[in-house]
């Protein structure tokens, strides 16, 4: 049976107004839109639901039970219908984002304040996490979405590219490095690296890239987060490769290392999970952010 709701809004309009033009009115449709809905739901239920006259239109007894039937289930559903829509309309609330170190430090600020200005009901929560994390929180419904580097394909995220971060050599202005504009790879061999731990989402895409140019890490430190390792370079410990979007220190430089290689950054959500109105706005505008 295919009955729809504009057929239903019509018989009942009619039915308590007892009157084509008067229901067409209230509904603001024309007079024969709703004889057109009426001859269709009538058609589809196989009976008349109204006796025609020149002066009057009486529902039938098949009329007045549908009527008594289905005039508060309508009721309460238009008070659904508008209450979802008024819920997805509305921008108050708290969303939770789950985001790398990497990313909270040099992504995730502005996209902050640009919300608190678009919509200053609306709270983001951070969640500064390591990458591994981040796929937990996630994958738990801790949080909203996440911010994450080239995770793993395993079906069970949602994934939407946002940006591709390029990676860069980071050193002291007095190493002999900081006099190229432009770093080779190749140049890494035998430098003590201090390099993110494998809780980073970068560290197996740094080791690739050495690897896949057959060189050696001389890996001196392994850190948790870039500022740490960036201490450790202003200390004289090493040097060390970083995403350009974690920059360092005034007191540090950076250099393109060639040819190119970069991390994708990216939004991921729980398979087949859709996000409420208000991490879409944050979603969107991180989107937007990064298309600028």
């Amino acid at each position: 049976m295919n009955i729809s709701l504009r057929q239903l809004r019509a018989f009942l309009a009619v039915a308590r107004q007892q009157h084509f033009r008067r229901a067409a009115e209230s509904l603001h449709l024309s007079q024969p839109a709703v004889s057109r809905y009426i001859a269709e739901l009538e058609a589809e239920l196989g009976l008349r639901l109204f006796d025609r006259t020149t002066r009057e239109v009486v529902p039938t007894d098949a009329g007045r039970y549908l009527e008594s039937a289905i005039g508060r289930v309508l009721d309460e559903l238009e008070g659904v219908l508008s209450h979802v829509h008024s819920e997805s309309e509305r921008k108050r609330g708290k969303v939770h984002v789950a985001s790398v170190p990497t990313l909270s430090a040099g992504l995730m600020p502005r996209c902050i304040a640009d919300c608190a200005v678009r919509y200053p009901e609306l709270t983001i929560q951070l969640h500064d996490q390591a990458q591994t994390l981040v796929l937990d929180s996630v994958r738990g419904g801790e949080v909203d979405f996440g911010v994450a580097i080239d995770p793993p394909l395993t079906g069970e995220f949602d994934i939407e590219p946002l940006l591709r971060d390029p990676f860069v050599l980071v050193c002291r202005p007095d190493h002999s490095l900081a006099r190229l504009d432009k770093v080779p790879w190749r140049k890494l061999q035998g430098q003590p690296l201090i390099l993110l731990d494998y809780s980073s989402g970068s560290r197996r895409l740094i080791d690739h890239a050495l690897a896949s140019r057959g060189i050696e890490a001389h890996v001196v430190q392994q850190t948790g987060h870039t500022l740490t390792a960036f201490r450790m370079v202003e200390a004289g410990l090493g040097i060390s490769v970083s995403p350009a979007l974690a920059p360092p220190p005034d007191s540090l430089v950076t250099r393109p290392l060639t040819p190119q290689e970069s991390r994708e950054v990216v939004l991921i959500k729980r398979r087949q999970r859709s996000l409420s109105p208000l991490a879409t706005l944050v979603w969107d505008q991180l989107q937007a952010l990064t298309k600028h």
